[in-house]
């Protein structure tokens, strides 16, 4: 009896910002490794994550959503980190979330062209869709605009359809040993994921407040026994947004603060000791020295 032959291979997840492909990564791992939330450019760095099958490794490349314009430093970051995950795949997964094709889509579709690599559009997002029967023209039209490999529609979110579209992608991977270890998730470190978490918990607290302005300094990660320090900035550009991030009595800070606790607890599987602070870094997002204390610049940006 002839066995499947091993694959493995990576796979870049695009589209616009919060097109869900945060969701779909951490629900392909089956633990969350990426941040979430409604607001755009949750997603601010490249992050691979890695699903290590019997039949295959799949390193899924997650990365900031594809926009045009915006020219601070910040934006042009998050496009260019967004055009390099594309370098050196095996698969490009792009999700849409609207049933409307635009000009930011066909900005998406240019970049796409330029790559010559399988590309699967993912209709995502398919539980706020009423008439399923009504996805068909859809398809139809899509399938004229570039020769998709496939096009599955999926709801990250709840997981329909989720293990048919990792299906398609594994056949469309080449034959090859694993390119990490079994038991790795992720290239990112505990560190980076802590302050990840705490900017996402102070995204969904904040909402349309101030999301873009905010990010995370780890100023101390130190394991102690059984006890893992934490002590980490939270950067603002403005003294108006360091009083909504701290709140009024600190409870906004103290929530925030007790809820990513909880969380990295439960990454680390350590009591945390968590100390964050609020910092005014005026203009950090459109300094490119700003941004390489933040870490920012860590994927060839200059």
């Amino acid at each position: 009896m002839m066995h499947k032959a091993f694959k493995s291979g990576y796979v870049a997840l695009i589209g616009a910002p919060n097109a869900g492909k945060s969701t779909l990564l951490n629900r392909f791992l089956g633990q969350k490794i990426s941040i979430t939330s409604r607001r755009p450019q949750t997603t601010r760095h490249r992050i691979l994550g890695i699903h290590s099958r019997p039949d295959a490794q799949l390193v899924y490349v997650d990365t900031p959503g594809m926009h045009v314009g915006g020219k601070k430093a910040l934006n042009r970051y998050l496009n260019k980190t967004a055009d390099a995950s594309m370098v050196g795949v095996d698969v490009v997964v792009w999700l849409k979330e609207k049933a409307s094709w635009d000009d930011a889509d066909q900005w998406v579709l240019n970049k796409i062209k330029d790559q010559s690599l399988p590309v699967i559009l993912v209709l995502n997002k398919i539980d706020r869709v009423d008439d399923k029967a009504g996805l068909m023209p859809l398809v139809e039209v899509l399938s004229q605009k570039y020769p998709f490999t496939a096009i599955v529609p999926v709801s990250a979110l709840h997981g329909t359809q989720v293990d048919e579209l990792e299906a398609v992608i594994t056949k469309c991977l080449p034959e090859g040993e694993a390119l990490f270890p079994e038991d790795q998730i992720t290239d990112r470190s505990e560190r980076f994921i802590a302050a990840e978490v705490i900017r996402e918990k102070l995204i969904r607290r904040l909402g349309q407040e101030i999301p873009h302005a905010l990010s995370i300094r780890i100023e101390q990660f130190k394991v102690e026994g059984a006890l893992t320090r934490i002590h980490a900035e939270i950067w603002v550009e403005r003294e108006g947004q360091k009083n909504i991030v701290i709140g009024r009595k600190g409870i906004v800070l103290k929530e925030v603060g007790a809820e990513a606790r909880h969380e990295i607890e439960s990454m680390l599987e350590s009591k945390v000791y968590l100390n964050l602070w609020v910092k005014v870094k005026k203009g950090w997002s459109n300094s490119e020295q700003a941004m390489l204390q933040l870490g920012y610049l860590d994927s060839g940006s200059t």
